[in-house]
């Protein structure tokens, strides 16, 4: 009776198992890219909204590393998408710290698998070329772990600065992305572009072969105004999947007041062509660019009450969209 017992309730004990590894189903199911548009599983396209964490490898940032922070901001800021702004170099990074960086990283994919919801896993470095075995062998890692789950998203190089797509920055993406693929077909992998996420023109007009891939562009709404949506637009032009990761509502050193002006000219952009953005940050450091007044714990992220002129703008929008998510 025992025996019969256990065998009728294996069935059981590997559907929670399998629940708890794989979670809810993100809104859109597993993303593509179609024709120079990011879709779900359904075909139609989709705009993924949500917020940036801030680099992990600072105290300003890695607090907010935590399963209750992804949660409140599905629950209460109706995020569809999180990003794990890991540090690599800079601060307490994963060059010096690999352990302690892939914990707090490994934290927050959990979470958004848990909830329902798409996370960025970015390798947050601004000379990744530098860094290539280190690169390949994280998200090696990441795929081999996750990449069953269609709520990844692999971001292979934050912002590289000023230097050579052809010859620098697309030679990177190009072994990075056969090391992610050897491993995981299907997930979308955006592919930073030179002069910190901007080029995205130039990248689009010699783009790295393969499925399911996408330019990375960053603006600061202060700082950036026509000029890069026309670069954007040149890349939509040629067919590239664009995919905002990170964007700023000041200047785009992360200081000054909110442009919202601007802020609403780029959202109205990105609605328009369908293309997915994340804020930067979710943090309370001292600068316009946080989400959150000095001083803020995370069990906060959720209150209205803590809020900087940039948090409730953003927020605003975010609550102001439909994104597939509900609490």
């Amino acid at each position: 009776m025992a025996s019969l017992l256990f065998i009728c309730l294996l069935p059981l004990v590997s559907l929670q198992f399998a629940q708890s590894v794989f979670g809810a189903a993100p809104p859109y199911g597993q993303l593509s890219v179609s024709n120079g548009q990011l879709v779900g599983s359904s075909g139609s396209a989709v705009v993924l909204r949500g917020m940036s964490l801030f680099w992990s490898s600072f105290s300003e940032g890695s607090p907010f590393y935590t399963a209750d922070v992804v949660k409140q901001l599905k629950c209460n800021w109706n995020a569809n998408l999180v990003r794990a702004a890991m540090g690599v170099e800079e601060g307490s990074g994963y060059l010096s710290n690999q352990a302690t960086q892939m914990a707090l990283v490994e934290t927050v994919i959990q979470a958004a698998i848990d909830n329902g919801i798409y996370v960025i896993v970015d390798w947050h470095d601004h000379n990744a070329q530098n860094h290539k075995t280190q690169a390949i062998d994280f998200f090696k890692q990441i795929a081999q772990k996750y990449g069953a789950n269609p709520n990844i998203i692999y971001e292979t190089f934050n912002e590289p600065l000023q230097v050579d797509w052809a010859s620098v920055v697309k030679p990177y993406h190009v072994d990075v992305v056969a090391a992610i693929r050897a491993i995981d077909s299907k997930n979308v992998i955006v592919l930073g572009t030179p002069t910190w996420s901007q080029d995205v023109d130039v990248a689009a007009n010699n783009p790295v072969s393969g499925s399911n891939l996408c330019y990375t562009l960053h603006y600061y709404a202060a700082t950036h105004k026509q000029s890069l949506r026309d670069k954007t637009t040149a890349a939509l032009n040629t067919k590239a999947c664009i995919f905002v990761t990170e964007y700023g509502t000041v200047s785009a050193d992360g200081n000054g007041g909110v442009d919202s002006t601007s802020a609403q000219e780029w959202w109205t952009f990105l609605e328009n062509n369908k293309i997915s953005y994340a804020n930067w940050a979710v943090d309370a450091k001292s600068e316009g660019s946080a989400a959150l007044n000095p001083g803020t714990q995370p069990s906060q992220v959720g209150s209205d009450s803590v809020l900087t002129a940039s948090g409730k703008l953003v927020k605003d929008q975010l609550k102001s969209k439909s994104n597939g998510v509900s609490c």
